[in-house]
């Protein structure tokens, strides 16, 4: 009994340390886009975050917990000995928890995804055996990690595109938003509604027809955009304006549509990202609880709940130096941009969150915010060094994470009963 406690009381501590590492990082990629294009301010995007971080945690954290738990490595080869699963999600949560502190210090955008997947591949490989890791799902999951920020970017490419035909690029550019920014409202909002209606309200007992979920998503979406055009037409500039004053009036209306994608985006990254903390935990829970691996194991309340709580404290704490790094330094971001990148980023990341895929947010934010910088002035409009930076941060990140699993690993075994 004295172990079992020692064992959740150490993968909470561990848990929750993790949890803060990726506010400090991942949703601080999430948040960047907003803060970089000055459509929200820092303190803005840290409620942003903690009301839709929070809810997409609790809410919708449930399918890729399952994949982050039990997907990676096979837990059947170590139903003879219980404990070593129990030391490699502490081993796990403790490096992937001590590199995100170390990068987001440095103002690296890494991935934490990459950062628990690496560790998890760590301790299994070494401490129990290569054949412990399921490397067919691993490469499942490696291979999302290029889908994910080409899909990205590919969207972002179009969205802002279209802004720029549709908008940006005509004589009066304040008469086009008033005509297209409601429909791109739309877009928004369907995309985002139907997404937590599909799969983030199960969780709490409404389990809507697909229909149902259409209809209601559409519903929400045209009061969004309708709510919005009244907005719009409110905004009024004087006859004689210059093309400066009209340009940033259009940014404007961008901003209070930036509202909407950063709340998405929150909610989408919180759905998908709290699986980096909370499946390893949820593990340990388990194991420590029945005294077995088994295939299944439930999700307490309570965990969701400490997970979502962590992110939100990282981001307020130890947020500001990656978002100065996506935010500011990649490409620059006006609220149009970053609409698009925010928009692109989150809807490839709630529809790998539906499918149970875990994704890296940092690939994916990137990979949308290049998308922007390529639609609005070509390879010139990116800067190629800090690109660089980011990846070769993305290529330590694993490694650093095995590495630090594996002596975590052989330091629990050693001292933990």
């Amino acid at each position: 009994m004295e172990a079992q406690f020692i064992y959740i009381g150490l993968a909470v501590v561990f848990g929750v340390f993790m949890a803060w590492g990726i506010g400090a990082n991942d949703v601080a990629n999430a948040m960047a886009t907003s803060v970089g294009s000055k459509a929200l301010t820092i303190k803005q995007a840290i409620l942003v975050a903690a009301v839709f971080e929070f809810a997409g945690a609790v809410l919708a954290g449930g399918a890729v917990t399952s994949t982050i738990r039990r997907g990676i490595v096979d837990s059947g080869l170590m139903a003879d000995s219980p404990e070593l699963l129990i030391y490699g999600m502490l081993a796990a949560l403790l490096a992937a928890g001590t590199w995100l502190l170390i990068a987001s210090k440095k103002g690296w955008p890494v991935s934490t995804t990459h950062s628990i997947v690496g560790a998890i591949v760590g301790f299994a490989a070494v401490g129990i055996g290569m054949e412990a890791v399921k490397w067919g799902q691993v490469g499942t999951i490696a291979m999302s990690w290029v889908v994910s920020p080409a899909v990205a970017g590919f969207i972002a490419f179009l969205l802002f595109a279209s802004v720029q035909k549709l908008v940006l690029s005509h004589e009066n550019p304040l008469a086009r938003a008033r005509r297209y920014v409601p429909a791109y409202m739309f877009l928004a909002a369907f995309t985002l509604t139907l997404v937590t209606i599909l799969k983030g309200l199960k969780h709490v007992g409404l389990d809507l027809s697909t229909f149902q979920s259409y209809k209601l998503a559409t519903v929400i979406a045209i009061g969004v955009a309708a709510v919005g055009a009244v907005i719009i037409r409110r905004i009024r500039i004087g006859e004689n304006a210059d093309e400066a004053v009209r340009e940033a009036t259009v940014e404007r209306i961008f901003g209070i549509l930036m509202v909407v994608t950063a709340c998405g985006m929150a909610f989408a990254h919180g759905s998908n990202d709290v699986a980096n903390a909370i499946g390893p935990l949820a593990a340990v829970i388990s194991v420590a609880t029945t005294g077995a691996v088994t295939a299944t194991a439930s999700m307490p309340a309570w965990v969701l709940i400490l997970g979502g709580g962590g992110i939100v404290v990282g981001l307020a704490t130890f947020g500001r130096h990656v978002i100065a790094t996506v935010g500011e330094k990649i490409t620059h971001l006006t609220p149009s941009r970053g609409f698009a990148a925010e928009l692109a980023a989150a809807t490839t990341i709630v529809i790998a969150s539906g499918t149970g895929i875990p994704i890296s947010t940092t690939h994916t934010l990137v990979g949308a915010v290049l998308g922007v910088g390529l639609a609005r002035g070509g390879i010139g409009a990116i800067d190629f060094r800090i690109v660089g930076r980011i990846v070769s941060s993305w290529l330590v990140t694993i490694p650093a994470g095995a590495i630090l699993s594996i002596l975590f690993f052989f330091l629990f075994r050693a001292i933990l009963p």
